[in-house]
């Protein structure tokens, strides 16, 4: 890499989208670009994904069943450091969401009747979504522990001060959508991102999209099937995460008073148990969770013990190098599923470098221009924080304006978009 070698094929041995790489590699190498230096920053990217993952996976596999910890390690950094002080930091923490979504319980069948009550709570949970997004490992490699439990703050104060940092914000519009859908069997897709603390926040999104609302009767998940860009939820990821939520060993249950410690991952031993409801209120939560993947009311785009790097044509496109233009060429089976869905939110940075081709539009193109064929096909929600440079459906002087503030605003992960388009 660091002498600009050109980039070599990958042995096509049957993996899925291989043929794929390859023939792109052989058109970038007429152009003159298929080089470290010279090859699409995307390209190059998925491209070292791939070959890396081909020559470790088969020791990978010999060392350990997964290789979650570090993503675990993220869950568990979530719980708060200093509970007595939450009323101050507001920590978005997994026992403060279960306590949360207990209170909705309470409250549910007045809210169900209550439109505009939703669309607030809506809003809340879309921002709660959203601002997970920033627990990307791949950022939190320079992070203290003060520095997550501040990405992770939540409520109205909280929500009210980031407002500045969403640049485009279609929420009321992703609201009307939904409210507007006649369908009693209404399912939502989630194209996840990140593992840990970010996966959890989408199973608490799609727990009260179905729950709590009247909109939305099941919810798809859609994961990656080899471990990518650092901490993609793969199908083992999203088995793990409802026994680790509920283990005692991952989430120290109280302990009567002159107790000893509940031992845990080492890098968390110093966290306190949660108090006793808290742990009730966690429990009930998660257990709801398990009796929807029972149900089918939520479910994996693949089986659940799919293997790691098991090739299925319902997955393999998120792991090519291709733009989601390619979609209904490259997998039109995903294509058709996701063209009958009621919302596809696509989570993160990657997704949206996919949606939108990864090229550096001006800034005010609109989001619908951007995502070319897709625009229309089915309804599709966007929530990303800014890691890369491309960025579409904002005002040149809104642009300018960070530009000569000198923000990083395209890459810090410190502002945000709400993208939404409909079906036509």
């Amino acid at each position: 890499m660091a002498r600009d070698r050109p980039l070599e094929p990958i042995p096509d041995d049957g993996e899925a989208f291989i043929d794929v790489y390859n023939a792109e590699l052989k058109r970038l190498e007429q152009d003159k670009n298929h080089t470290w230096f010279t090859a699409p920053w995307l390209f190059a990217e998925c491209y070292l994904q791939r070959i890396g993952v081909r020559l470790i996976l088969s020791r990978f596999r010999r060392k350990r069943p997964s290789g979650r910890a570090e993503k675990q390690s993220i869950v568990m950094l979530c719980r708060p450091l200093f509970p007595w002080r939450s009323n101050l930091t507001c920590s978005l923490h997994v026992t403060e969401l279960a306590k949360m979504m207990h209170e909705l319980q309470v409250d549910k069948q007045e809210l169900i009747g209550d439109s505009e009550k939703l669309g607030v709570l809506f809003k809340e949970m879309i921002q709660m979504c959203l601002w997970g997004n920033a627990t990307d490992l791949s950022l939190l490699t320079h992070l203290s522990h003060d520095d997550i439990a501040h990405l992770q703050t939540v409520g109205k104060e909280a929500q009210q001060a980031r407002k500045e940092f969403i640049l485009k914000d279609d929420q009321d519009n992703v609201w009307s959508h939904l409210t507007s859908l006649q369908d009693n069997d209404v399912t939502v897709d989630f194209v996840l991102d990140n593992a840990g603390f970010e996966l959890f926040t989408d199973f608490v999104f799609a727990d009260f999209l179905v729950t709590y609302t009247p909109h939305v009767s099941r919810v798809v998940f859609h994961p990656k099937l080899i471990p990518w860009f650092v901490s993609d939820v793969t199908p083992a990821d999203f088995s793990s995460t409802i026994p680790n939520l509920l283990s005692d060993t991952f989430f120290p249950p109280p302990k009567p008073v002159g107790g000893t410690e509940t031992p845990g991952v080492d890098e968390v031993k110093a966290l306190p148990p949660s108090r006793p409801e808290e742990h009730e209120y966690l429990r009930n939560m998660v257990t709801r969770w398990q009796s929807y993947i029972d149900s089918g009311v939520f479910s994996l785009s693949v089986p659940l013990d799919t293997p790691l790097g098991a090739p299925n044509s319902k997955a393999d496109f998120w792991t090519s190098s291709r733009p989601y233009w390619d979609l209904k060429e490259k997998a039109p089976l995903v294509f058709n599923g996701l063209s009958k869905s009621g919302l596809v939110i696509f989570k993160g940075d990657l997704n949206y470098r996919k949606l939108t081709g990864d090229i550096k539009w001006p800034v005010s193109t609109p989001f619908e221009t951007a995502i070319g064929p897709l625009a229309g096909s089915f309804p599709i929600l966007s929530l990303r924080t800014n890691k890369a440079d491309v960025v579409v459906g904002i005002s040149q002087e809104i642009a300018d304006k960070l530009d000569v503030a000198g923000e990083k605003w395209r890459v810090n992960g410190k502002y945000a978009l709400v993208s939404f388009v409909p079906r036509t």
